[in-house]
């Protein structure tokens, strides 16, 4: 059931790209302008340390190449 609800719909490449680019914004809270927006790079990071991403789920997108649905021929 939980994978129904997280997938794993994010490739490798994108959950480090994600976890990187998280790092990065959430440095903005500390360096530079200090803003709070930088909080949302926390949502990065979650997401590609997790592997899934939730409006790719509402979306029906994956990333990932390993989760090939099967097709039926007609």
């Amino acid at each position: 059931m939980l994978q129904k609800l997280m997938p794993n719909n994010e490739a490798v490449a994108e959950r480090v790209i994600r976890v990187v680019a998280g790092l990065g914004v959430l440095s903005l809270v500390f360096v530079g302008p200090q803003t709070p927006f930088g909080w949302l790079g926390l949502v990065l990071v979650a997401t590609g340390a997790v592997g899934t991403c939730p409006v790719y789920t509402l979306l029906g997108v994956s990333t990932n190449g390993s989760t090939k649905k099967k097709v039926t021929a007609a």
